[in-house]
């Protein structure tokens, strides 16, 4: 199993609309970095739900459960590709960057190291101590 974060704008996609649909095909990736780990995702990885931009905030876990696939919202043929993603559990305490940079086991996760990325891989270790904050 892979761990991973992916980053919403929780104006456009927030996690009370993921619970609320049920699911979703991650669409909209155009970093060819971050789709390179869209194809490396495999139904059963973890995947942290973070709110980007306004709240800065890990608010959530879901899992995915389909692998990489044509993105429906990208022109055919293009290369681009989407995972479907869904919602395991919120959060109790969501957790914000600030408590992520404070924390000194946290100090290699990639949120901090390539924070205009919006699909990373995580350290089992990260995945494991963003869930201990948040509990």
């Amino acid at each position: 199993m892979n761990y991973w974060l992916v980053k919403s704008e929780p104006e456009k996609y927030s996690w009370t609309d993921f619970l609320r649909d049920g699911y979703t095909d991650w669409t909209g990736v155009r970093n060819y970095q971050a789709r390179n780990y869209l194809q490396q995702m495999q139904p059963g990885d973890l995947v942290l739900f973070y709110h980007s931009v306004s709240d800065k905030t890990v608010v959530g876990v879901a899992a995915v459960s389909k692998a990489a696939a044509p993105d429906a919202t990208a022109e055919p043929g293009s290369g681009w590709v989407a995972v479907e993603l869904q919602p395991q559990e919120a959060l109790a305490h969501p957790v914000t960057l600030t408590r992520i940079k404070q924390d000194a086991r946290l100090h290699q996760i990639g949120l901090l190291r390539q924070s205009r990325l919006s699909v990373m891989p995580l350290r089992p270790e990260d995945f494991d101590t963003v869930l201990e904050l948040g509990s």
